[in-house]
């Protein structure tokens, strides 16, 4: 699925952008390939601006084969459903009639001798078939089902790989266009240590000591630690905590989870809104005293983004670009032409560096892509650009 060019104009600068991701996401059980591309402009110009400075593309194309296939994988889930209610029913059945009282009159009318027919109307009919012969059936089906899946999945790569090794830009109008070193990157899952609770003194404690004239020995520490808090974003220290543990992660992917807000901003009240219940004070104790909770804790919350525009379903939080990704994107320059620059031309690269008007670097602190929540699609190939949002690092 190659982009059609004129997506990856900057809606500020009327430029071109360089991609910055490109992910392969299909969703579970789709027939349809998806891909999701990201482009971001590095010029001055479109740095601190929200409007089309890095832009997201949802790709979709029908996949006939992997259609064919999930259609297959139904009928068989369908079918062990079925088979497994019946087994059910039948195990009911037998449990049922076990139930009958071998010694009532009814019962025992139709027994053919004294002692024939009592075991089995206690312990139940055992038949010569036995469950043994069907349970070797399920296990053949599965074995069939991963063989076939597995070859499947094994034709599928070589296809990607032949396609890969013939595809060239020789002949494409991205050959000309401005472009990062691509590189590859690796997928892990996202480790968070336990967090370790700070000891705080009980309100007990402060309340006796101070009634005694005493200061108490944690209240200078406690209190220098709120006026301090009330001067740091508590929001940001999350986040670099939470890059300390992977920093060299570029791409965060959780779809449909919870994003990463990297700063207390506009962005974040939107997205995790202050809940109505705010006061404006709370007594505790003594008049003196006044707890100002800070509207409770927040929850993430995408009611407030504007709907999909082709379907009208909400969207939810698929992925976010991580700060060291500017870091690992580099232009195809070469490192000598930069060695052998003149004074005057180094002084002119650091002007315009200071004035945000050459290719400079991204400024932002996270870019977060939310897509629509049902994956539509307009036709078997279709592309829908998708809302970001971005916290600038200034």
């Amino acid at each position: 699925m190659n982009p059609i060019i004129h997506r990856r104009f900057a809606s500020i600068a009327r430029k071109p952008m360089e991609l910055l991701v490109q992910l392969w996401c299909p969703l579970e059980d789709s027939p349809y390939d998806r891909v999701l591309y990201v482009w971001g402009c590095a010029r001055g110009s479109c740095q601190g601006k929200d409007d089309g400075s890095v832009r997201a593309w949802r790709a979709l194309r029908f996949n006939e084969k992997y259609a064919a296939k999930l259609e297959k994988k139904r009928a068989r889930q369908k079918a062990k459903e079925d088979a497994k209610k019946a087994a059910q029913k039948a195990e009911e059945e037998r449990k049922s009639s076990a139930k009958v009282n071998p010694f009532s009159m009814k019962s025992s009318a139709g027994a053919p001798s004294f002692g024939m027919g009592l075991g089995n109307q206690i312990f139940g009919n055992v038949s010569a078939d036995g469950p043994e012969d069907e349970q070797d059936e399920p296990s053949s089906a599965a074995d069939d089902d991963s063989s076939s899946e597995d070859e499947d999945s094994s034709g599928s790569e070589d296809e990607l790989v032949t396609a890969m090794a013939s595809s060239t830009l020789d002949t494409s109008e991205w050959a000309t266009a401005p472009a990062y070193t691509s590189l590859y990157l690796s997928t892990f899952s996202e480790y968070l240590p336990k967090q370790k609770t700070p000891k705080v003194p009980s309100a007990d404690d402060v309340e006796a000591e101070h009634e005694n004239g005493k200061q108490p020995k944690d209240v200078s520490w406690a209190m220098e630690g709120y006026e301090n808090s009330l001067e740091t974003d508590h929001v940001f220290d999350r986040f670099s905590q939470r890059v300390e543990y992977q920093s060299d992660q570029c791409v965060r992917y959780d779809m449909g989870g919870t994003p990463l807000p990297f700063a207390h901003d506009a962005v974040f009240d939107r997205l995790f809104p202050v809940p109505r219940s705010a006061s404006s004070g709370v007594p505790v104790t003594k008049a003196a005293f006044m707890v100002t909770p800070g509207g409770g804790k927040r929850v993430f919350d995408s009611s407030s983004l504007p709907a999909c525009k082709h379907c009208g379903a909400k969207r939810v939080f698929e992925c976010q670009l991580m700060p060291n990704l500017i870091n690992v994107l580099k232009t195809p320059k070469s490192d000598e032409g930069k060695k052998n620059l003149t004074d005057d031309e180094r002084r002119k690269e650091v002007e315009k560096v200071l004035k945000r008007a050459g290719d400079g670097r991204m400024d932002w602190g996270t870019c977060m892509i939310f897509s629509c929540e049902k994956d539509c699609e307009a036709s078997k190939s279709c592309w829908a650009e998708e809302l970001v949002l971005v916290q600038w690092d200034s």
